[in-house]
């Protein structure tokens, strides 16, 4: 492969709803680009992009993946994208490291919850977007509608190019900077036609939204718009290159992927107008400070996907951030503490396939196999200690029990170690108060694929199940108990005797004290008293569950001179401790604070669904990030969010998010604690 230096690289990520036709449109790109012979179909499974087994069963893409070609003497990385939500990860990391995005839209479906999420992701990464309204060839596809949903959702920066006119139940299209007509061949080719009046008076509507957005990219332009004054062909093709690379224009572009309608066009404008690297100027440290970004620099690295497969071995995935990577460099990893790792040989990528190269210019997207020491989100640099910033991924909200079936217990921690290495949002934990190997996942979608790479990689079958809730016990009665451990057996024999003062204390754990008078108790036995309670707190004297918040007050009992010993001592307390079914005792549950991100429109819902689920609405308030969306803040007992991912996704169609976490323990209402079953004794 030809070397291309920074001037000549675009990095464009592929973001939209599920089924807009992300991956269709980069087959396409490849195809018509001469970097593939011949076009494959998501529904034969025979995609660049889709190579994966469970991309390949599911028909969807749940990783990301690069894919490169060669454009007019340019090199365009592609980055293709999941648009399921559970995978929003693989989306997080693709804009990390791109430098613009490509946002498909269904012309039949229109705005989706994905377009709103893929518009909201790059907003957040400070790359300009592009629209690409895909599937023109659809009988129901309808430009207008989607064109006018997606202008009253993002606004007046939306710029339509390229536009659809359907005429007779053909379609042709219209080049607005040019003015010109188009049909297109079967294979894509596209053949100027005249305009008819039909046309013009499409492109005259179009037109007056078209130069309204290009009036906004400088104050010049503004003033002729306004004086009504006509832009030169120069004018526009200035304001639109300039507009994108700013992020003041959206420009829309229509087409057909499987068909290739507009993907020469779109390969046009991405070769001569999609911002370079070098365009932002400098990029973000670990601190949130500027670093410059510099051509002829250091060599600077950022691992932004790790693969870890058993068949294809452990590959990094990274984008040379500043300066040259050339072979046989040896960098240091600045995220492990200077671990040093050599890049005998670094590649390019095109879905699996592997191109070896000698240098990757600044601004490059490549590919090493076996770093060992190097994860994603790690800063390699040939000098410097600069660490760029992270990749911030989406929390795993959605928690389930690993159950093996057959002997597979021991091969499940190994196994899942594998798959976090790629996939940061999940997160493993053996929870030992349960006894159950707990993991954790965006949703129900996302966590049946990880059990699938389980089962096909890794060959551990297990499947998914409810956690337990880690319930607790408390008492809320004083009360006065006592405890005699006697033995005798032949020789020496075992005494002692306890009276203690039980009641609810402050704190998780036990609170001892003493009022022992007249020696009733040596002092030397305080301690195996007071350890005798821990134990015994373990299991609580209602359903076995842990207990807490347990004040104890030694008040006195007695001993014996001979028999009596510390393991005496501490079977009489436990003996006392059993007393304590009389002090009322009842079940405590984790409760958690929820912040739930929704729409101003579904908030009565959520709110509602709240209320079932026994939460308790604290507060609201206007989101700081999102225009019409609010923050609702809750606290909600955990066992009532078990489901809490899924039923949120239907609540708000997708749209809403949440974070939850564990605060404290409250009393479960009678009601509910009557159905709680005993804690399993593992």
């Amino acid at each position: 492969m030809a070397k291309f230096i920074t001037n000549n690289i675009r990095n464009i990520c592929m973001t939209g709803h599920s089924g807009s036709g992300k991956t269709s449109t980069v087959e396409a790109m490849l195809f018509g680009s001469r970097a593939i012979e011949r076009m494959g179909k998501v529904s034969e499974g025979n995609t660049v992009s889709d190579y994966d087994s469970e991309e390949i069963k599911r028909k969807i893409s749940i990783g990301l993946s690069v894919e490169n070609l060669v454009w007019k003497d340019i090199k365009i990385n592609l980055i293709d994208t999941p648009g399921f939500l559970g995978f929003a990860g693989e989306v997080a990391s693709a804009l990390r490291v791109a430098d613009a995005t490509i946002i498909t839209v269904d012309a039949k479906s229109g705005m989706e919850v994905g377009t709103e999420l893929a518009w909201y992701n790059a907003k957040e990464a400070k790359i300009p977007r592009i629209f690409f309204i895909n599937k023109c060839d659809d009988p129901d596809a309808d430009f207008d509608r989607v064109f006018s949903e997606l202008h009253d959702k993002f606004g007046n920066a939306l710029c339509p190019v390229f536009i659809p006119v359907k005429t007779g139940g053909e379609v042709s299209m219209i080049d607005l900077p040019t003015m010109k007509g188009f049909k297109y061949t079967k294979g894509g080719e596209r053949c100027e036609i005249p305009m008819t009046d039909e046309m013009r008076d499409i492109a005259a509507k179009y037109e007056e939204i078209y130069m309204e957005a290009i009036a906004q990219t400088s104050d010049e332009m503004m003033e002729k718009f306004f004086a009504g004054e006509k832009f030169t062909a120069e004018e526009c093709a200035l304001a639109l290159h300039n507009g994108i690379i700013t992020g003041s224009i959206v420009p829309v572009w229509c087409g057909s992927a499987v068909n290739m309608w507009g993907i020469y066009a779109m390969l046009d404008a991405i070769a001569e107008s999609f911002p370079r690297h070098t365009a932002k100027k400098e990029e973000k440290d670990i601190n949130g400070d500027p670093v410059s970004i510099e051509r002829e620099g250091e060599c600077k690295l950022f691992v932004f996907k790790t693969i870890a497969d058993p068949f294809v071995g452990r590959f990094s995935f990274f984008k040379v951030m500043n300066g040259e990577l050339k072979k046989d460099m040896t960098l240091k990893n600045v995220t492990k503490g200077g671990t040093e790792e050599k890049f005998s040989k670094i590649y390019t990528i095109c879905g699996k396939k592997q191109t070896e190269v000698d240098a990757l210019a600044c601004g490059d997207i490549g590919v090493i196999p076996k770093l060992a020491n190097t994860d994603t989100n790690d800063t390699l640099c040939e000098k410097s200690d600069t660490e760029y910033a992270k990749i911030v991924f989406p929390e795993a909200n959605m928690t389930m029990a690993i159950k093996t079936l057959g002997k597979d217990e021991d091969k499940v921690a190994a196994s899942i170690a594998k798959i976090l290495d790629e996939d940061k949002t999940v997160k493993f934990e053996n929870f030992a108060e349960t006894g159950e190997l707990l993991i954790k996942g965006i949703g129900d979608v996302h966590l049946d694929t990880v059990m699938c790479k389980l089962k096909n990689r890794y060959g551990v079958e297990a499947k998914l199940e409810t956690p337990k809730i880690a319930y607790r016990e408390t008492i809320t009665k004083r009360i006065e108990t006592e405890g005699k451990h006697k033995k005798q057996s032949g020789g020496s024999g075992q005494y002692g005797h306890v009276k203690i003062t039980f009641s609810h204390g402050e704190g998780d754990g036990l609170t001892f004290t003493q009022s022992v008078v007249g020696g009733e108790v040596p002092k030397g036995y305080y301690p195996a008293v007071e350890k005798g309670l821990e134990e015994a707190m373990k299991e609580g004297v209602l359903l076995g569950y842990p207990m807490v918040g347990l004040a104890a007050d030694l008040t006195g009992g007695s001993y014996h001179p001979v028999d009596s010993n510390e393991i005496s001592f501490k079977l009489a307390a436990k003996l006392a401790y059993r007393e304590l079914v009389k002090a009322n005792p009842v079940l405590l549950e984790p409760v958690g604070r929820l912040l739930v991100t929704v729409p101003e429109s579904m908030v009565g819902d959520v709110m509602g669904d709240l209320n079932k689920r026994r939460g308790r609405v604290l507060g609201m308030e206007p989101d700081t990030k999102r225009d019409g969306y609010t923050v609702v803040e809750a606290e909600v007992p955990k066992a009532e969010m078990t489901d809490y991912v899924i039923a949120l996704r239907a609540l708000t169609q997708g749209r809403g998010n949440f974070t939850f976490h564990f605060i404290r323990y409250d009393e479960v209402p009678p009601q509910i604690a009557a159905k709680v079953p005993p804690k399993e004794n593992k």
